[in-house]
């Protein structure tokens, strides 16, 4: 199942990291604000190499992510992630196109009459 949101960043969490049986982890979480009709926040949990790109987020940064949710039983209650396996930055700050280079102005060739027909 592939699941996307939408949404303006709000806030970055402190990074999280230790020392798990596979090595060293890194897990930075990113608070996202949706667009609905009824915004909700949404903590997106970033892992491993996507932590590196969600800490180079700043707040007012709007962003798509691609999205996984999982739950977890620990000691009878449930616990949920929405972990985030893509995120692209949205075209919030446009930049106006290059200015087209200067061109030498030529001064149009004199016509002759027979240039002057209507056809």
């Amino acid at each position: 199942m592939n699941l996307e949101v939408e949404g303006k960043v709000v806030q970055l969490l402190e990074e999280q990291s230790g020392q798990g049986r596979n090595g060293t982890w890194v897990k930075q979480e990113v608070i996202i604000e949706t667009d609905d009709q009824y915004p909700k926040k949404i903590c997106l949990a970033c892992w491993g190499d996507k932590a590196a790109v969600a800490k180079a987020l700043t707040p007012g940064e709007r962003i798509k992510a691609g999205i996984n949710i999982e739950s977890r039983e620990f000691n009878g209650r449930w616990y949920t992630d929405v972990k985030a396996w893509r995120i692209d930055k949205q075209g919030g700050a446009t930049t106006a196109p290059p200015a087209p280079a200067d061109m030498p102005y030529n001064e149009p060739e004199a016509s002759s009459p027979e240039d002057d027909l209507p056809f």
